[in-house]
C-alpha cells in the first residue's frame, strides 16, 4: 500500500487488506486514518509487516499500531501517547525511546518500522537497520504471545497517523538485508551480493568449511582497513561495485538482461608471504569452483559469463598480508513488472 486505499490495491502481484473497522482517506500520497484499522490473512509462521508512519497526533498508551498473529503466536506494536516511543508487546514489553514519530526533529526522516514474526521469535526494527557501526544488533526482540486468533493487522483507532506505506510478506520473517523495498535493491544486494555470501558459506570444499570461519565471509560494505582488520584472516569480502543493462529485451522494458561484476577479496596472512599467496590461491580456487558450478546454472535466467582474476605479489619488505581479486559476471534475466 503506497498512499492509496488499502482496500483497493493496484498493480501487478498485489493482494488488497480487508477494512476491519472505521477507513481512512487519500492525502498527499499517505493514507491518513484517524479511526480505521486493516487486516490480511497470514498463511504458515513465517510472517512481514513494515510500514512507514508518521503522527499528526499521538495515538493513546496501548492503541495497537501493528499486530501479526498466525494463530499460534502473535506480536503486537503499541502507542505509548508519545512521539518519541513505542512499545513491542509479546510475552513481555519492550519499549523502544528516542524516536521522531511527529517529525520534530532537525532534518527529520520518515520512520520505518518492520515487524516480524517466525515461531516464538518477534522482531522490531527501526529504520530498516540491523546492526550499529560497532557490530551491535539495535533491532529489539520479545517471545510471542499465545494466541487462538489469527489476522496481521495494522492502522489506528484514535490520534492522527500518516501511513506512508504498508508491505506484508506472507513468505518469510525477513530481516531488512533479506527483503528490501525496492525490487531493484533485491535483484541487486540479497539476491546477488548476499546470496553469494550464503552460498560460500555455506559451502562443504575443504578451505571454505575449515579454514575460512563463517564470520569471516561477509558482504563488503566496509573495505577500510580499520573495519577489515576487525575481521580475523583468512577472509572474504564479496561486493557489487557496479551493475548495467546492455539492452531491454522486449517492449516496454518487460524483461531486461542486467549484468553484475561480483568482486571477491580474499584475504591471507601467512608466516610468510609465500604461504599466505598459496593459502590465498586456493581459497580463490575453491570460490570460484563453488560459484562456477552451484551458481548461475539457469541457462534461461541466469549465466556467469566471465571473470578476471588479480592475484597479489609482495613489493615491500615488511608487507605479510596477501590479498587476491576475482571478479565474476553473471548476467540474469529480470522481470520489471514486479516493479
Amino acid at each position: 500500500m503506497t498512499g492509496g486505499d488499502p482496500a483497493a490495491l493496484t498493480g501487478t502481484f498485489n493482494d488488497s487488506f480487508t477494512l476491519a473497522s472505521g477507513g481512512g482517506s487519500a492525502s498527499g500520497g499517505d493514507w491518513v486514518i484517524t479511526n480505521g484499522t486493516y487486516s490480511i490473512a497470514p498463511t504458515g509462521t513465517a510472517n512481514t509487516l513494515v510500514a512507514v508512519l508518521e503522527y499528526t497526533s499521538a495515538p493513546s498508551d496501548g492503541t495497537v499500531l501493528m499486530k501479526i498473529d498466525d494463530g499460534a503466536k502473535k506480536v503486537e506494536v503499541h502507542a505509548t501517547g508519545s512521539n518519541t516511543s513505542l512499545k513491542l508487546v509479546g510475552t513481555t514489553t519492550v519499549t523502544i525511546n528516542d524516536l521522531d514519530l511527529a517529525k520534530a526533529e532537525d532534518n527529520p526522516t520518515t520512520l520505518i518500522l518492520r515487524l516480524t514474526l517466525t515461531g516464538t521469535d518477534a522482531k522490531l526494527y527501526t529504520h530498516e537497520i540491523i546492526n550499529d557501526d560497532d557490530g551491535t544488533a539495535v533491532f529489539s526482540s520479545v517471545t510471542a504471545a499465545n494466541s487462538s486468533s489469527t489476522g496481521v493487522v495494522w492502522g489506528n483507532a484514535n490520534g492522527n497517523v500518516k501511513w506512508g506505506a504498508v508491505y506484508y510478506s506472507k513468505f518469510g520473517a525477513f530481516a531488512p538485508d533479506e527483503l528490501l523495498l525496492s525490487d531493484f535493491a533485491q535483484d541487486t544486494l540479497a539476491r546477488m551480493g548476499l546470496g553469494v555470501v550464503e552460498q560460500l558459506r555455506n559451502s562443504t570444499r575443504p578451505y571454505l568449511k575449515t579454514q575460512v570461519h563463517d564470520s569471516s565471509i561477509v558482504y563488503g560494505y566496509d573495505i577500510s582497513s580499520e573495519m577489515t582488520n576487525r575481521i580475523s584472516v583468512p577472509s572474504i569480502h564479496v561486493m557489487i561495485r557496479n551493475l548495467d543493462s546492455p539492452m531491454f529485451e522486449s517492449l516496454g522494458g518487460a524483461k531486461i538482461s542486467q549484468n553484475y561484476n561480483i568482486e571477491i577479496f580474499i584475504t591471507t596472512r601467512g608466516t610468510n608471504y609465500e604461504n599466505a599467496y598459496r593459502s590465498g590461491l586456493n581459497i580463490m580456487g575453491e570460490v570460484f569452483d563453488e560459484l562456477y558450478t552451484q551458481t548461475g546454472v539457469q541457462g534461461t535466467t541466469d549465466s556467469i559469463t566471465s571473470y578476471d582474476a588479480q592475484l597479489d605479489s609482495k613489493l615491500d619488505d615488511d608487507e605479510t598480508v596477501c590479498v587476491h581479486t576475482l571478479t565474476i559476471t553473471y548476467m540474469r534475466r529480470i522481470d520489471m513488472r514486479h516493479r
